[in-house]
């Protein structure tokens, strides 16, 4: 199938959020996930799982492969050395948010989070009383940056986490390595954990490259809990499988203080699925990637020539367009705006904390006849205000 062929009456009858969230006569460009139908090895799998009715408890993933064939991919993407006995089968990422905040800090304890970011590290911070330290990204010549004097101004003595974000979302930076190891460098004198989100690190466009910054070294990897997981980047978020990977016998311990039935079970589809996506869906990822690419360029090209008032950096991963919607004034507020005259569903800037105010974050991951579609209403009401 082209990815230019997907129909909106389609993806109506899905019954993920993405499209179910707003009435039909909206166009759905918030959540993150893709439209694109998943890897035909995946698609495969699950359709003869279904024939076979094999839908009965999973084998325990303790004992899996998918440890190992992370392991091999984190190796060839990334050139990063992953110990297979210290990665971890969990649930998703947002749970290995939690469970890192809650097993390496106090309630009261300080936790990094660098804003505007995904919405969850807000809200896994509040709900887990620990005190969120704000480090906010500042604009530079490449897009968002590190304040680092900002940073080292704000960290105190009960200050525990970094909270990370990389590649960063919802900005779609990818920091590159000499940032990575002056982040580095601080949280290591100030004995710091790191918590990293890195489920974007395969949604990286040319002349960028993901680095995990558990593998800068020996001392940052052993302060290190790195989240990552196949859904995000092969569009199968509801199968529900990640892993966390550790930099230290000694951090994995402590993750593992709580039961493991209270960090919640896995499903087969998820377990397998990944195993796949990791072996075999490489090329798809490629083709995915190469489309992306081209959204990516359609959307800078249509904001600059047809959204006037609206500011826009390309991201360097993701299929997140972050949109800088301040100098028009949209009243009440940019979603809010769009919502209701363009009938479309972006995501609310002010959810992702302080810097989000007066943007909107669009997901360009669907075909170019809608994408289209989606731009274009937004410049109608942007005309007719």
């Amino acid at each position: 199938m082209s990815f230019d062929d997907l129909e909106i009456e389609t993806l109506r009858r899905r019954r993920g959020e993405k499209w179910t969230q707003y009435p039909g006569d909206v166009l759905a460009a918030w959540v993150a996930d893709m439209d694109f139908p998943v890897a035909e090895p995946i698609s495969r799998y699950i359709a003869e799982a279904v024939r076979n009715g094999d839908l009965g408890y999973p084998v325990n993933p303790t004992p899996s492969a998918l440890p190992t064939v992370f392991a091999k991919r984190a190796l060839e993407r990334f050139g990063w050395q992953v110990d297979p006995h210290r990665v971890l089968v969990i649930t998703d990422v947002v749970q290995g948010i939690y469970l890192g905040l809650y097993t390496l800090s106090e309630p009261g304890d300080g936790v990094v989070v660098q804003t505007p970011v995904y919405p969850w590290f807000l809200t896994a911070t509040a709900e887990l009383g620990r005190r969120r330290i704000v480090n906010e990204l500042v604009a530079g010549p490449r897009g968002y940056e590190i304040d680092f004097d900002d940073l080292r101004a704000k960290l105190d003595a009960r200050t525990r986490i970094l909270l990370l974000c990389n590649p960063q979302n919802p900005t779609g930076r990818v920091f590159t390595r000499a940032e990575l190891e002056r982040l580095a460098q601080i949280v290591i004198e100030r004995d710091l954990f790191v918590i990293s989100d890195e489920v974007h690190g395969d949604l990286v466009f040319p002349r960028h490259r993901h680095v995990p910054i558990a593998s800068l070294g020996p001392e940052i990897e052993a302060r290190t809990i790195t989240l990552t997981s196949a859904t995000k980047a092969f569009n199968m978020a509801g199968l529900r499988c990640g892993v966390a990977v550790f930099g230290s016998d000694a951090l994995k311990k402590r993750f593992q203080v709580l039961p493991s039935h209270l960090r919640g079970g896995l499903g087969s589809f998820g377990l397998v699925a990944s195993e796949i996506a990791w072996t075999s869906g490489q090329p798809w990822l490629d083709e995915v990637l190469a489309y992306l690419d081209g959204n990516r360029a359609f959307v800078a090209n249509f904001v600059k020539e047809r959204l006037p008032g609206i500011a826009h950096v390309s991201p360097e991963a993701t299929y997140l367009a972050w949109l800088d919607c301040r100098k028009l004034a949209l009243a009440p507020d940019p979603f809010t705006f769009f919502l209701e005259r363009a009938r479309v569903a972006l995501s609310d800037g002010r959810k992702t904390g302080p810097g989000g105010d007066g943007f909107v974050r669009l997901n360009f991951a669907t075909s170019r006849p809608i994408l289209t579609q989606i731009l274009e209403r937004l410049e109608k009401a942007l005309a007719h205000r």
